[in-house]
């Protein structure tokens, strides 16, 4: 079994509305051992076992240096879990993924299709991770659920790439093809409701409910080979609440991933 290396990345340079997200890593481990609960997935896999190493938080001064340090943990042929950090920390641990994963599906889950190909001014904006991604074929299928913020743009970007949207609008959750590839899993905590996870930075109201997440992750029948939890906001948050549902989801994907 391959070993899953924990890292967090603590970066949210390229936020656009508020800052925040760079404090989530600590905070989100601190909710996942608290006591508070155990360390069990629903499907009865612990998480707290020897094939689970935490190689601990990093501050990121330099972009790419996300995507050195990706690399440095895939290159031990392990599997890595990323604790964000704004969401565009993903294009840069994607483009470590793709030298290991040539193949790869990513299935994102998002208020948001970050598919800008820029955002005030800046490419490599959290608003445009998933446009960098697929101009440069680092995925071959992306699938994105719980989208409810679609623009012209964002819809003619999504048509350019053959971006798999399912909107909140219509959403059926049964209605998502299964994956046949190696999968990563990009997990921004707006897609909840902010009725579950108020500590994010941009409240989209109309979002999917914990339960309906926690559902699309145990349905997934493919490798799960990569994951990130990102754009937790904790100077946004009510009581820990999206400390503890952050660390609900990493239990539940990380036991996926094993």
């Amino acid at each position: 079994m391959k070993k899953i290396f924990i890292q967090g990345i603590q970066f949210d340079d390229k936020s656009s509305y508020q800052k925040g997200p760079r404090l989530a890593p600590p905070l989100i481990r601190e909710a996942l051992t608290c006591g508070s609960a155990n360390m069990f997935s629903e499907n009865l896999i612990s998480i707290d076992n020897s094939n689970v190493e935490d190689k601990g938080d990093f501050e990121i001064e330099e972009y790419f240096d996300i995507e050195k340090l990706t690399t440095k943990h895939l290159d031990s042929g392990s599997k890595v879990f990323t604790l964000g950090g704004d969401h565009s920390i993903t294009y840069p641990i994607i483009k470590a993924f793709h030298k290991k994963y040539p193949v790869l599906d990513i299935l994102h889950i998002d208020a948001h299709a970050d598919l800008y190909d820029n955002y005030e001014g800046d490419k490599h904006s959290h608003a445009c991770p998933f446009a960098r991604i697929m101009e440069n074929g680092f995925a071959a299928r992306l699938v994105q659920v719980g989208i409810r913020t679609l623009n012209t743009h964002q819809a003619e970007q999504a048509e350019k790439f053959n971006v798999e949207i399912h909107q909140m609008k219509n959403l059926d959750i049964a209605a998502i093809p299964e994956f046949k590839n190696p999968l990563y899993i990009s997990l921004d905590m707006d897609g909840f409701d902010p009725a579950f996870a108020p500590g994010v930075s941009h409240h989209e109201p109309g979002g999917l409910t914990s339960r309906e997440v926690i559902n699309l992750i145990h349905n997934i029948n493919t490798e799960v080979v990569g994951a990130d939890i990102v754009e937790y906001n904790p100077e946004r948050d009510f009581q820990s609440m999206t400390a503890f549902l952050a660390a609900k989801m990493m239990k539940e994907i990380i036991a996926k991933m094993l």
